[in-house]
């Protein structure tokens, strides 16, 4: 675990590139149903290739591990419902 500040998001509302920095401001669903600001993620331009492939790393590794799930269940694709919790080292 992180010592750092826990920010919840389910989306990216604004993104932009300036003076090498990029600035992802992360969205909230909110009660009405519309994206809110929920915070910033300021990341250099140059870590921003590293930040991206370990996210695809994560969904590839997310996605076998719902595949071995419904394997094991005995359904098809499309009935795999989100896992509840796993974790990546």
């Amino acid at each position: 675990m992180t010592a750092g500040p826990t920010l919840f998001a389910d989306g990216i509302l604004d993104a932009s590139v300036t003076a090498g920095v990029a600035r992802l401001t992360l969205a909230q669903t909110a009660p009405d149903g519309k994206p809110a600001a929920a915070g910033q993620l300021i990341i250099p331009l140059v870590q921003l290739p590293n930040l991206v492939n370990g996210m695809a790393g994560l969904i590839k590794q997310v996605e076998a591990r719902m595949r071995e799930q419904q394997a094991q269940q005995g359904g098809s694709p499309g009935d795999a419902a989100a896992p509840s919790a796993f974790r990546f080292g």
